[in-house]
């Protein structure tokens, strides 16, 4: 078994829509998230930011944390974080197979996301996790993590058209499944929610967030804002990282933390694959696992301020709008390398490169990420449009180091 392969324990994989298995599960097991204190988290971007702020400011107040996450991005047990931090390979097993076991005889099998998010919180409570931040799977309201019937406070990141086959084609259908986490809890939600959504989530007591925010600093290590007239700095790039840095204040103050723990765990937090620089020398890496429009704003702002010939790696799975993803990035880029993400839903690469190749002349197809990596002629290479594409780059980075 290779380290980024999820553990298997016979039950498929992915995710199946209804909160009902996860319940059951959830029972059997002894019912482990009544034990913690939940930060509830569903959003169409902004999601793993969000989770990694919370988690550092939990952990910088003393507190021992347990965060869920998906999909993962360098390694498997990055889902299953405690204090930040992967749990061993053994322990996450051991969870994993008592979750199993407890599935034994149920008539509607979990599936493998179900039996990763019981398995979850099951460790979170047997290895003594005061605070669980939980990110939701898909939608909201019927997604395994909902299974939990006492929350803290739920947080809705953003909302976009995302997932239109499972959870609508329109941006009412689509709020109305992230509201769908807020059960008798203090909901918070950014200022920049998208209009459609506004009225509808204020009519539920949601807390507007980061509405005097302002950036006043953009560097290629982060970026500094104002919030609350309290100075704040964070590791990571894009104005919508500063709205989710104060998406975690409001939920922090709402638990109670003390603002020292506020400041000093949002400048430690950070989360890879999130317009993640590496430098090398002679060249400058981004990687970015954003792959629908309304996430490329960080990169595309990160891009503005950094100087040199640009090249971009990009893939992107079927189900992705790849003519918007082109119109925004096709022209900031002087060459175009187009690579077959590793997956089974891969759109098809001459479909990608055709979108491309109206905003930028120099689009290219490419074997995989080595040879694109390989072929790259520019000092800044930015790979994106999959979280599938960035392990394999990674790996060819550190190579070169």
């Amino acid at each position: 078994m290779t380290q980024d392969q999820p553990i298997t324990i016979g039950y498929r994989q992915g995710s199946k829509f209804g909160t009902e298995r996860a319940e059951e599960l959830l029972h059997r097991l002894g019912d482990p998230d009544n034990k913690l204190k939940i930060i509830h988290v569903a959003g169409s971007n902004g999601k793993g930011s969000f989770c990694a702020y919370m988690t550092s400011i939990l952990v910088c107040a003393g507190k021992r944390v347990g965060t869920f996450t998906s999909p993962a991005v360098y390694s498997y047990e990055q889902c299953f974080c405690m204090d930040g931090a992967p749990p061993p390979k053994a322990l996450l097993l051991k969870y994993l197979a008592a979750a199993s076991q407890a599935a034994e005889g149920m008539d509607d099998h979990p599936s493998q996301f179900e039996l990763e998010v019981c398995a979850a919180l099951a460790m979170f409570a047997g290895e003594g996790c005061e605070y669980c931040v939980l990110e939701c799977g898909l939608g909201g309201l019927y997604d395994a993590t909902n299974a939990i019937m006492h929350k803290e406070v739920a947080v809705i990141t953003s909302i976009s058209l995302e997932h239109t086959d499972v959870l609508g084609d329109n941006l009412t259908d689509i709020y109305r499944h992230k509201a769908g986490i807020i059960k008798n809890c203090p909901v918070v939600v950014p200022s920049t929610i998208c209009d459609e959504a506004v009225y509808y989530l204020a009519a539920r007591g949601a807390v507007f967030s980061g509405q005097d925010m302002v950036v006043t600093g953009r560097y290629v290590d982060g970026q500094t804002f104002t919030y609350g007239g309290k100075n704040y700095s964070i590791r990571m790039h894009g104005d919508e990282q500063a709205f989710n840095a104060c998406l975690a204040i409001d939920c922090a103050h709402i638990l109670g933390i003390p603002d020292g723990a506020i400041l000093r765990g949002l400048q430690s937090a950070y989360i890879g694959g999130r317009v993640e620089i590496i430098e090398c020398p002679g060249a400058l890496y981004i990687l970015d696992g954003a792959h629908n429009p309304a996430a490329f704003s960080p990169l595309v702002q990160t891009l503005s301020y950094i100087d040199g010939a640009k090249t971009l790696v990009f893939t992107c799975l079927a189900d992705k709008d790849v003519e918007a993803n082109a119109a925004i990035l096709g022209h900031l880029f002087d060459e175009i390398l187009i690579v077959p993400a590793p997956d089974g839903r891969a759109m098809d690469i001459n479909a990608i490169a055709s979108a491309f190749a109206l905003y930028n002349a120099n689009v290219r197809i490419c074997a995989d990420i080595p040879a694109a990596m390989g072929m790259a002629g520019c000092h800044v290479v930015a790979v994106c449009g999959s979280f599938t594409l960035l392990k394999e780059a990674k790996k060819w980075i550190g190579q070169r180091q």
